[in-house]
């Protein structure tokens, strides 16, 4: 892929929007591809259809949305999710899930309880209830904000399975969002990249938003568009526009195999056909410790952050030393402001994000990849 080597950051040499190339199978398999996805595709029409055109306007209960939306992801084969939380157990993981969306770690944790004796099962009982207590404050809860990396059609789908969210668009340069459905936050993981809003009237603060839904979570997707997964993007300033007191949660999302990212725009059908056509899809949740959008103190509280959180550094982590943090839209000046105390903030949010992901930071952004697809589409037609 030399001649998109000028689409690959300078500093790790990583290239964000090239497609993840499928894995090769033997020809044995094709006939087992093609009835996989013969028979997934109607189910999976028929449940989209259902739920976008229907269910989701009915005053109904979540837990019956929750469902169906939960089987959009296990028909493809989106039944198996790594999720690692920070600062808990990996056996709590499943209790936290119990607790609050009924999930089958609830008949687990039960099956547990009569292995005991009756006289342990209550001391077990209550020591699980205090751990779940203090866990359940590691997960994004009303009134919180969700900072989610954006690789995937999947990625909305599972935050609003678990999470039940108010879904955002970001642009580059603009502290405010623009709100948007479950339906519409799918469909922007095939849309192509844009610097500006069509209606920027319709744009609000994070802070109005929270206002306007006090019983739900706000998910935001800094970076403003997709990737493959293997880079983190400079942020939008959005994420600025939450009130001091309001937790952001870190949440990063990757797949296995990665070739059901769409870092770029288009291509439904190929893409459904590597969802449908496999027989399993691995996707693995990390959830890091949430951040108030306030400066810290000192440069050297966010470096003690870094270290406590499990990963090292050097020199060319410096925050001064490291490629844009924020994406500006130079093309029109309408970029809004950031000073260096909001973009440490961001810094620190996008530091978690990468390291989550296990990946690196780079300067490529969305101007980055609008120019990337030119050349992209160009050259494949």
């Amino acid at each position: 892929m030399e001649k998109y080597s000028q689409f690959r950051d300078k500093g790790t040499a990583i290239a964000p929007f090239l497609p993840v190339p499928t894995p090769t199978s033997s020809a044995l398999w094709t006939p087992v591809h093609i009835l996989l996805f013969l028979v997934r595709l109607p189910a999976v029409t028929f449940l989209s259809l259902f739920y976008f055109t229907f269910l989701e306007f009915l005053p109904v209960g979540s837990f019956i949305k929750t469902c169906v939306l939960w089987l959009i992801l296990a028909i493809p084969g989106v039944w198996w999710v790594d999720l690692q939380v920070d600062g808990v157990k990996r056996g709590y993981v499943t209790n936290i899930h119990s607790s609050l969306y009924g999930s089958t770690g609830a008949r687990a944790l039960a099956a547990n309880f009569f292995a005991v004796s009756q006289s342990t099962k209550a001391e077990q009982r209550a020591r699980d209830n205090r751990n779940l207590a203090n866990a359940k404050d590691h997960l994004p809860y009303a009134g919180t904000v969700i900072a989610s990396s954006f690789t995937s059609p999947l990625d909305p789908l599972y935050l609003a399975g678990i999470f039940s969210p108010v879904f955002t668009r970001s642009y580059p340069g603009y502290k405010k969002v623009e709100q948007i459905s479950l339906l519409g936050a799918i469909l922007l993981a095939f849309a192509p990249p844009k610097l500006e809003p069509n209606n920027p009237d319709k744009l609000v603060t994070l802070q109005e938003l929270k206002k306007r839904n006090p019983g739900s979570i706000i998910c935001v997707f800094p970076e403003s568009t997709t990737t493959n997964g293997r880079g983190i993007l400079p942020f939008s300033p959005s994420l600025l526009t939450a009130d001091e007191k309001t937790k952001v949660f870190p949440v990063n999302l990757r797949y296995t195999p990665g070739d059901v990212t769409t870092p770029v725009p288009g291509n439904y059908f190929s893409w459904f056909w590597r969802l449908l056509s496999k027989p399993t899809h691995v996707m693995r949740v990390r959830i890091a410790m949430p951040h108030y959008m306030v400066a810290a103190p000192s440069d050297k509280w966010v470096d003690d952050v870094g270290n406590d959180m499990g990963y090292d550094t050097n020199i060319f982590d410096d925050l001064k030393l490291r490629n844009r943090t924020v994406e500006k839209d130079t093309r029109n000046g309408e970029s809004e402001g950031v000073g260096e105390a909001e973009r440490k903030v961001l810094d620190r949010v996008a530091e978690d994000l990468a390291r989550l992901g296990r990946v690196k930071r780079v300067g490529l952004g969305v101007v980055d990849k609008i120019e990337f697809v030119k050349v992209w589409t160009s050259r494949r037609r």
